[in-house]
């Protein structure tokens, strides 16, 4: 059943896109319905739902107190950091947020200007950005805590009328100070915004006072409540900024149509989710899992959603995300793999975890990097409930390959696959020359066009690169920049970017496969395999490992079994001959492992240091240990 269902929904998806996604366009409220699904624009970019007319804060707001449903809770805000919670319901929520945008037009921000927000987890950021939505002007948010630098380099792409910041976020038990890093960016960017929106915590932070400053909350006194803007589906309704290659962010685009299909599909068929049921998405709003599950597609489909302005362990220990699963009755989560890896890293029998009633929990989903089938196997048996691994990419908005959970019937799982493609994506794995690779052949993971709605149209101010970047390379596919293969029961399974391919003596590898050996040791918690230049085999790979708490294994004894395991189920061509014990891996803000640069210190060579890093002293404990341990450059 589970196949007849998924073929037929997938099928169709495929070869009569038009009719289908015309279908589901019907699930949203529209000002004016499309009469034409798919068209391409002025550069012969495909496009979704020409001609429809709509508003995203409409749909998520002021669509279902017309329901009758104004007074159930939309938001709520869960913040261990300030020990405080608040419930928000849709009348709330949309007050706040009709005032916001009437304040932001009596500053003179209209449909189609810019608007960059700079906030941290707090319910100020969500208003901020479904106000923006209302106005039909396009918001850019900034992660928060962003260095000044990128924040100024943001500044000169999106060229905003406003920016709109709090006075401080919170890491841990440390204030960080928002307006100063705003002034300095302000500083640094050629281009000036004309008025900088400034929310108080009260928290103690420095708040610097500049000419062109706007107090949040006098704004909103002083504000009248305004409607929504009625857009084009084509529209933009957000740029969110993701790492390029050449040091340069790239502005991914999403409209307003496609994006509002999109998500209220995703909810019903992937997450498996129904209205009411309370989603919670553990990201940022900074990143795209933040826009699309925490703010967007909730709010759209009418669940309430959880804002938590937390981490996973240290606020205040590895039971936090059990206890806001219990305390709001959460029905489907959202994390990253490696929030699991951290609590397991704290609790790795799981004894938080029966400390809480959690029995409203159906599913717990994992995405944003490669998940590893130890962590994976390690939440199943814990929470008792299926854990989805499922894949997709900032550029994609939504799922592209996910087991549905919304179908009647679910597939198997198999290990290191996030199981098949998800309606509306057209997955094929592709040789350099552009021909389909054979069943279990590893190659190039590409999407054949068009793209579903709610995926990239184009990047801000730089089509050339949007062509260059994502189409070029296969013709008539968007190239992922991932490689993969797909089995001989169309299973998809992604073996990392393109880049974490290595060349061991002529013997192309992936990292991927060697990380998921050594993620099964019993005293690993998280690891990443890496390949360095080497002067015999062109490249070797070197593992690096972060040891489970309490574990005592001597460090000989895991390199050995770890060398002989890798040796065992992959061969002794991996030649992987060195594991070494880190405190902590350098990671990205949303958890993304920082392998080119842990390559490039191996091998001596420059990188710049990412603004998305979490920790920049991480690098220095690295460069360290490559010293002690005589590693690549250091030998």
């Amino acid at each position: 059943m589970a196949q007849e269902e998924y073929t037929h929904i997938f099928n169709r998806s495929v070869n009569d896109p038009e009719n289908f996604w015309l279908e589901q366009a019907a699930n949203i409220k529209w000002f004016q319905r499309p009469v034409q699904a798919l068209s391409k624009d002025e550069d012969g970019f495909y496009r979704w739902f020409k001609g429809g007319k709509l508003n995203t804060s409409y749909l998520a707001l002021d669509a279902h107190i017309e329901e009758g449903r104004g007074d159930q809770v939309a938001l709520i805000y869960d913040s261990p950091v300030t020990q405080s919670t608040k419930k928000f319901t849709y009348n709330e929520l949309r007050d706040q947020v009709s005032r916001l945008a009437g304040g932001m037009k009596r500053l003179g921000v209209e449909k189609g200007d810019t608007v960059i927000i700079y906030m941290p987890m707090i319910p100020q950021a969500v208003v901020s950005m479904l106000a923006c939505a209302r106005l039909g002007a396009v918001h850019s948010v900034v992660f928060g805590g962003f260095a000044p630098h990128e924040l100024a380099i943001r500044i000169d792409d999106a060229k905003p009328k406003a920016i709109i910041t709090a006075t401080s976020g919170i890491e841990f038990d440390r204030i960080l100070p928002y307006k100063p890093m705003v002034d300095e960016a302000v500083q640094l960017a050629e281009h000036k915004p004309e008025h900088v929106i400034v929310y108080n915590r009260r928290l103690g932070a420095i708040r610097p006072d500049a000419e062109n400053d706007i107090d949040y909350a006098t704004l909103m006194k002083i504000a009248e409540p305004t409607r929504c803007t009625e857009v084009d589906a084509t529209d933009p309704l957000y740029i969110l900024y993701t790492s390029g290659t050449t040091g340069k962010p790239k502005g991914i685009i999403r409209d307003n149509g496609g994006h509002a299909v999109a998500m209220h599909f995703s909810m019903k068929y992937v997450y498996g989710i129904h209205p009411r049921e309370v989603f919670w998405a553990a990201s940022d709003v900074g990143w795209v899992v933040g826009h699309s599950y925490i703010v967007y597609a909730p709010l759209i489909y009418g669940c309430p959603t959880v804002l938590f302005e937390g981490k996973p362990v240290k606020t205040p220990d590895a039971s936090t995300f059990w206890r806001v699963i219990s305390d709001h009755d959460v029905r489907v989560m959202f994390t990253a793999p490696t929030a699991i890896r951290a609590i397991k890293k704290e609790d790795p029998n799981g004894e938080f975890i029966k400390q809480f009633n959690m029995d409203g929990l159906k599913y717990l989903f994992l995405a944003g990097e490669r998940c590893d089938v130890s962590t994976l196997e390690w939440a199943k048996e814990h929470l008792n409930v299926p854990v989805i691994d499922h894949w997709w990419q900032t550029e994609s908005g939504w799922p592209i390959v996910a087991n549905m959970m919304g179908l009647e019937q679910h597939f198997d799982i198999k290990p290191g696959s996030a199981t098949k493609p998800v309606s509306g994506y057209n997955v094929q794995v592709l040789r350099q020359d552009g021909s389909r690779c054979d069943p279990n052949e590893e190659g190039y993971v590409a999407i054949k066009l068009p793209l579903p709605p709610g995926t990239l149209p184009n990047l801000w101010g730089d089509t050339e690169r949007f062509y260059h970047g994502y189409l070029k390379t296969f013709d008539g596919y968007y190239f992922s920049g991932d490689g993969g293969y797909i089995d001989e029961d169309g299973y998809v399974f992604i073996t990392g970017r393109v880049d974490d391919i290595i060349n061991v003596a002529g013997h192309r590898l992936s990292t991927a496969e060697m990380e998921e050996v050594v993620d099964k040791h019993p005293d690993v918690a998280e690891c990443c395999v890496v390949g360095i230049e080497d002067d015999l085999k062109g490249q070797i790979p070197l593992a690096l490992t972060v040891l489970k708490a309490g574990s005592e294994v001597e460090h000989f004894q895991l390199q050995t079994e770890i060398v002989n395991d890798v040796r065992k189920e992959i061969g002794p061509v991996a030649s992987l001959k060195r594991v070494l014990v880190a405190k902590r891996l350098p990671k990205t803000r949303s958890g993304k492992i920082l392998r080119k640069i842990i390559r490039a210190i191996a091998d001596g060579k420059e990188y710049k240091m990412p603004s998305t890093i979490d920790d920049p002293e991480i690098l220095n404990e690295i460069k360290e240990l490559f010293e002690e341990e005589k590693i690549g450059s250091f030998s």
